[in-house]
């Protein structure tokens, strides 16, 4: 890997946690609170706010958006993907796990669960929007906090941010087709203009904005510049984050008061997918003996997803107030603390998965980042 990829790697993977990492539960559901809050409090601001669009993206939420993911994208290095061959197998697994499981395993727990199980329960109108979030929310890997939780289980950064990499790349062609194919298999109607317009915004230029902003710092400055730009740019995409959950949460307040079963209801089949995903990465990898700091970012990158691109793209597909939205807000209120739960489980099980033989200890895997 290139030298500023390895600098980026090793502060993604070997540096104290911050304030912000230590604590990442209670500022999410501080914002989550604050946010259903001010949005029952002041519902007109909320709504003047989810006027502000122009062709059916809302622009205070795109301008987040960016600001959350741009700074994340500037740490990937798609140079360096001619070195998949080192850890081939911890990539096959996660990009099995992600495109060939995850979206339509997704799809199936949402019919079973949404449409069938629940139905009972749930609104008869919106049972198909609720049924797009999930569809939205599983489409895609996440993209940015992936580097958050490989780090808290050790995992092996420049693994991380290579499969990311790869991931970003398959993204761009990879995510309209599918939510186009479960969307239909589902009943739902497609909005395919909408759809590659939210690609095309969210995935896409993003990508190509910080690539060309990343090799223009590295060309002038080196690695010394980016990792500066890194840190000034740090608190940004966190206040975003932070930023993003208020308003989201602002939006979609008065559903979650009016109806909290709802939201349970939602969580269930977002929940089963989260630990199946993560659970089957892990057990793949454990059996096609992957150092245990491939296996874990391998399992939480086949588990999480993108739910900036997820709430985005259902809001622009079906609007504020859809029960689209709503689902991909469920799957954010749930996305830190699941996460948070399947790191424990991945560093507490270390001792159990390396007793398979013929798996490589953590010294052999990442010598730079044991300590």
């Amino acid at each position: 890997m290139s030298a500023p990829c390895e600098v980026t790697g090793k502060r993604a993977a070997g540096s104290p946690l911050g304030l912000f990492e230590r604590y990442l539960t209670l500022w999410v559901f501080l914002c989550i609170g604050a946010g259903i809050l001010l949005g029952h409090l002041f519902p007109e601001l909320f709504q003047a706010v989810g006027r502000l669009e122009f062709a059916r993206v809302n622009l205070p939420v795109a301008l987040l958006i960016w600001l959350m993911i741009v700074p994340m994208l500037l740490k990937v290095d798609f140079g360096a993907l001619h070195r998949l061959r080192e850890h081939w197998r911890g990539i096959a697994v996660t990009l099995s796990v992600n495109w060939l499981v995850k979206p339509f395993s997704m799809a199936l727990l949402g019919w079973l669960f949404i449409r069938h199980a629940f139905a009972a329960w749930l609104p008869a109108d919106r049972i198909d929007a609720y049924i797009a979030g999930l569809i939205l929310l599983a489409a895609a890997p996440c993209t940015a906090m992936v580097f958050v939780w490989s780090r808290l289980c050790r995992g092996h950064a420049n693994f991380t941010l290579t499969q990311v990499a790869l991931n970003d790349t398959i993204m761009v062609f990879a995510f309209a087709p599918i939510v186009g194919l479960l969307l239909g298999l589902s009943a739902i109607a497609v909005p395919w203009g909408t759809l590659l317009l939210a690609v095309a915004l969210y995935i896409v230029l993003p990508v190509m904005l910080s690539q060309l902003w990343r090799a223009r710092l590295l060309r002038r400055g080196g690695a010394a510049a980016l990792q500066s730009l890194l840190r000034r740019l740090h608190p940004v995409s966190l206040l975003a984050l932070l930023t993003t959950l208020v308003l989201l949460f602002g939006f979609q307040g008065e559903q979650i008061l009016r109806a909290p079963l709802i939201i349970a209801l939602l969580a269930v089949p977002i929940l089963i997918q989260v630990y199946f995903n993560a659970g089957l990465s892990y057990l793949l990898n454990r059996r096609l003996r992957v150092a245990h700091c491939i296996a874990g970012p391998s399992a939480l990158i086949g588990a999480s997803n993108f739910f900036e691109l997820a709430v985005a793209a259902a809001i622009g597909l079906f609007g504020f107030e859809s029960g689209a939205a709503l689902a991909t807000v469920v799957g954010v209120l749930i996305e830190v603390p699941v996460m948070l739960s399947v790191v424990r489980l991945v560093k507490a099980s270390r001792a159990w998965y390396e007793r398979r033989p013929g798996i490589p200890g953590y010294a052999e895997c990442c010598p730079v980042d044991e300590r």
